[in-house]
């Protein structure tokens, strides 16, 4: 791995602003299309840029070799149901909160680490880090602005999303030794299967009329936060390695907040602000332990 350069982090940053594009294009796609057609429509456009680029490069797609049955439970796990569960609760709650909420996706991974893996135990840091990061999403959901009765049950469910994304992790381990793209085309087809049985039978998006800023946001989170962001990631990860990517955690609630104010015009209370700032500096401390072990 080299050394960042200016080009690295702008890339770095990029790859934030897309993904934390993703919530509010989220909200915008629920104005016509049900959840589970977001979800499909997600993966089928993601898949495309990440097929072409398998085949250009001339890399094999193993989606329906022996280990069929992990890429299919990846999909299902990494892709289907997230896209599901966060679609389904930016119904009714914020993508600013969506996007507070799904940044605590490295501190439950650091949790499940600890029970899963063998070099991710927990110590003092990464301890404060958790501590601090959950106690503010636990302070988020007590601002009764946002949260209340009627979509209480919806922020859990995309915190039930970001969980999805950390068991997914973990069980990509267990085909870590092959190439990111053949992974991520194998569980982008796989997700693409599953979900074509359950939206013909529950939405039938085909009987829509979608407005127009919908069906622009869906195609947009299918070919760039999804296709196009895994693409660059693998370009930040093969170019800087696992620590520098990770920084994206700290930008992704940010961005999420400041986007959605600016495009939507969703209200930023005081404690929306604190809890942010707890899961970034939980983060930070969550990155700082791991920075630590590998010097």
């Amino acid at each position: 791995m080299r050394q960042p350069k200016l080009l690295d982090y702008l890339l770095l940053t990029i790859l934030a602003l897309i993904w934390a594009s993703a919530f509010f294009n989220i909200k915008i796609a629920t104005y016509s299309f049900g959840p589970v057609t977001i979800a499909f429509l997600r993966v089928f456009f993601g898949a495309i840029p990440v097929l072409l680029l398998c085949y250009f490069k001339n890399i094999k797609i193993e989606a329906f070799s022996k280990d069929w049955h992990w890429f299919a439970m990846i999909g299902f796990i990494n892709l289907v149901a997230p896209f599901f569960l966060i679609a389904y609760g930016v119904k009714s709650v914020q993508s600013n909160l969506a996007a507070i909420l799904m940044s605590t996706t490295p501190l439950s991974s650091t949790v499940l680490g600890h029970f899963y893996t063998k070099n991710e135990k927990f110590n003092f840091v990464k301890t404060i880090g958790i501590m601090i990061g959950f106690s503010g999403i636990v302070f988020l959901f007590s601002d009764n602005l946002l949260i209340d009765e009627n979509n209480f049950i919806s922020a859990l469910l995309i915190l039930l999303g970001s969980t999805c994304y950390v068991i997914g992790g973990v069980l990509t381990l267990k085909i870590s030794k092959k190439k990111n793209e053949n992974v991520t085309g194998s569980i982008l087809i796989w997700a693409t299967i599953i979900l074509i049985p359950l939206v013909s039978f529950i939405e039938q998006p085909w009987e829509l009329t979608p407005r127009l800023d919908s069906t622009i946001s869906v195609i947009y989170l299918g070919l760039v936060s999804t296709g196009i962001a895994w693409l660059l990631r693998f370009r930040i990860l093969v170019t800087n390695g696992l620590i520098f990517q990770s920084q994206v955690s700290y930008l992704i609630p940010i961005f999420g907040t400041i986007l959605s104010y600016i495009f939507l015009k969703e209200l930023i209370t005081f404690k929306v602000l604190i809890s942010l700032i707890a899961v970034c500096v939980g983060i930070y401390f969550v990155r700082k332990a791991d920075y630590q072990k590998t010097i």
